[in-house]
């Protein structure tokens, strides 16, 4: 860690730069040649991705940065946050700790913390930057996070690991036991030391791949922000052996939009029939849960087909996902094709449908955008069918 690049009209430089291409103010001369050039590059390029990700960190003076990839892989503030408030307690220890965002929301309902990590550079940038931000509950360790675990020889309230895929492994299966460290082997050991086990994991992991790796699950909380899936939360209870809960919740602007059931109840059971008046299209958090059979018993909504996820109703209701009116229901024809969406405009959702967007848009010469939306999908009879809509929320 250089701490020349914490000169105050480097800073400054670091700062009026956010957000300008790299690769233009690479090809500048170093303003500053008692330091390297490609570390100031660095903090400006990782401080731009850190902007909207991390607002804390980024209107903080004086924090330094890991490489642009090590802020694109950590957690942003909003996941963090929802992390911290599955969790209570006086101690805790994270034993992948990184860039500490996620440590960071932990020591605000934690009494201590303690901060894990194997790369001593990094450890020492994390402590620093905690300094920054008036974090005093937090203790970074560096260096292989079983021999600390071992050598604090604590009971904690919780054990929280965000693991990572060995870079052997890449185009497999994603499975835990491929990760470091290898939560699966060491659970046992985990045990011995806290009662409770938080894992992240990335949407990536098939649920029920994960469930055959794990003990005790509890609960699995599947978090999307903005509608797109960001992470999946593994929480573990010692010598807990009941259904497994499912979580699933959408981080967005102005709201929270949340699902839950139980995974290994009585199977629930959902309705069919054609479109209707409205139509609704489950968030992604959803979508990876599998849980399309509970979303239409509990909402009393009509699938429109086993395999399409997708749900109708006459009277509008609030739902976890897009909400459209259907205007016009036809079948996939060329007749009709050319009759309603050929050389038009619109917005392309293709469900349980043989054809992907790419050749629907090339076939039929429809351009994107605009305020259609169209779904092709499959209804209860296996008929191909378009709908036309307008979209509610």
């Amino acid at each position: 860690m250089d701490l020349k690049i914490l000169n105050p009209e480097i800073q400054e430089f670091i700062g009026k730069n956010i957000c300008i291409s790299i690769s233009k103010l690479a090809l500048q001369k170093n303003p500053f040649p008692d330091v390297d050039w490609i570390s100031i590059l660095n903090q400006i390029e990782a401080k731009s991705k850190a902007k909207d990700k991390l607002p804390n960190w980024f209107s903080t003076k004086n924090i330094i940065y890991p490489s642009k990839i090590s802020i694109e892989q950590t957690s942003s503030e909003k996941t963090a946050s929802y992390k911290a408030s599955i969790i209570s307690g006086e101690r805790l220890i994270d034993l992948t700790g990184g860039f500490g965002v996620d440590d960071y929301y932990f020591s605000k309902k934690i009494k201590t913390v303690v901060h894990c990590e194997i790369n001593s550079e990094l450890s020492d940038l994390v402590k620093h930057n905690f300094e920054q931000l008036n974090i005093s509950n937090i203790i970074c360790y560096s260096g292989d996070s079983l021999t600390t675990l071992n050598t604090l020889n604590t009971k904690w309230d919780w054990i929280y690991i965000d693991p990572s895929r060995r870079n052997d492994v890449k185009g497999k299966v994603f499975m835990l036991k491929d990760c470091l460290p290898n939560v699966p082997e060491n659970l046992d050991f985990y045990f011995k030391n806290s009662n409770a086990i938080l894992i992240k994991t990335a949407p990536l992991l098939d649920i029920s791949a994960g469930l055959l790796e794990l003990q005790n699950v509890k609960t699995i909380h599947i978090i999307a922000l903005e509608n797109e899936v960001k992470e999946l939360l593994w929480e573990l209870h010692k010598d807990y052996s009941g259904n497994v809960n499912i979580k699933t919740v959408n981080l967005l602007k102005d709201k929270n939009e949340t699902f839950d059931f139980v995974l290994g109840e009585q199977t629930k059971l959902a309705f069919f029939s054609f479109p209707q008046k409205y139509l609704y299209e489950p968030n992604s958090a959803i979508m990876k849960s599998g849980g399309f059979d509970e979303v239409s018993s509990f909402y009393n909504l009509n699938k429109l087909h086993k395999h399409s996820h997708l749900y109708t109703s006459l009277d509008l209701i609030y739902f976890p996902g897009r909400v459209f009116e259907i205007q016009n229901t036809f079948a996939y024809s060329k007749t009709e094709m050319k009759t309603y969406l050929e050389n038009t405009k619109a917005n392309i959702t293709t469900r349980n449908f043989p054809d992907t967007v790419d050749t629907i848009r090339k076939k039929w010469k429809i351009k994107d955008g605009g305020n259609v939306y169209c779904f092709f999908t499959t209804d209860e009879n296996n008929h191909k069918i378009v709908l036309i809509c307008t979209k509610i929320s």
